[in-house]
C-alpha cells in the first residue's frame, strides 16, 4: 500500500504542502485563479505547531480499520480498493461530525466545497486522481525538506529504520573513547 510518511523532524513550517493541497483540490488547479473562485479551496493537510514551536504536517493516516469510516451513519466514507485510501463522498456527507469525533488524529474539518456547495468532511484523499496518473500527492511534491515522502509503507518504514540505525550507530561511535574499542 502506498502512503505518505511524515518525518516531523524535517518540517520547517513553510506550509508549502498546505498551499499545494489547496491548489490541487481547487476547481481551477491554479493559485491565482483559485483565489477568485466562488468557493476557495482549503488544504486537507495542516502544519501544526507543537511543543517548543516545533512544526509537523498533520494529515489523514488512512487508518485500517478507519474509525471515521466505521462511525459514519450515511456511509459517506469508504475505502478505495486499488489505493486503499479512505475517501469521502460529499454528496452523502451530512456533516454530523461523528467522523471528526472518532478520528484519533484530529484532522477532519468541514468546509464548503465547489462540488456540493455546502459544508462537508474535506479530509485528505491522498490525491487519488494524481496517483491514478502515476504522480505523487501534491503535498509530497511540494515538500522541499523531505518531511513528507510517498511510497510503499513497508519500504518507507524499512528505509527510515535503516536511516535511524545509521544515525544512532554514528552517534555511539562518536561518544565511545577509541581506546576502549
Amino acid at each position: 500500500m502506498n502512503t505518505v510518511l511524515v518525518n516531523s523532524e524535517r518540517c520547517i513550517g513553510c506550509k508549502h504542502c498546505e498551499i499545494a493541497c489547496a491548489i490541487e483540490h481547487s476547481l481551477s488547479k491554479d493559485l491565482f485563479s483559485m483565489l477568485s473562485e466562488e468557493v476557495i479551496s482549503k488544504p486537507r493537510i495542516h502544519v501544526e505547531v507543537g511543543k517548543d514551536l516545533l512544526t509537523f504536517p498533520n494529515k489523514c493516516r488512512h487508518c485500517n480499520p478507519a474509525p471515521c469510516m466505521e462511525v459514519c451513519p450515511t456511509y459517506a466514507i469508504s475505502r478505495d480498493e486499488k489505493t486503499e485510501s479512505v475517501l469521502v463522498d460529499p454528496a452523502k456527507c451530512i456533516a454530523c461530525s461523528m467522523c471528526a469525533i472518532a478520528c484519533p488524529f484530529g484532522i477532519i474539518t468541514f468546509e464548503k466545497t465547489y462540488t456540493v456547495r455546502r459544508c462537508v468532511n474535506v479530509k485528505c484523499d491522498n490525491c487519488i486522481d494524481r496517483q491514478k496518473e502515476g504522480k505523487k500527492p501534491a503535498c509530497v511534491e511540494a515538500c522541499k525538506t523531505g518531511a513528507l515522502i510517498f511510497g510503499d509503507v513497508n519500504d518507507l518504514i524499512r528505509e527510515r529504520r535503516e536511516e535511524v540505525t545509521k544515525m544512532v550507530t554514528k552517534t555511539l561511535k562518536d561518544q565511545i573513547n577509541p581506546k576502549y574499542l
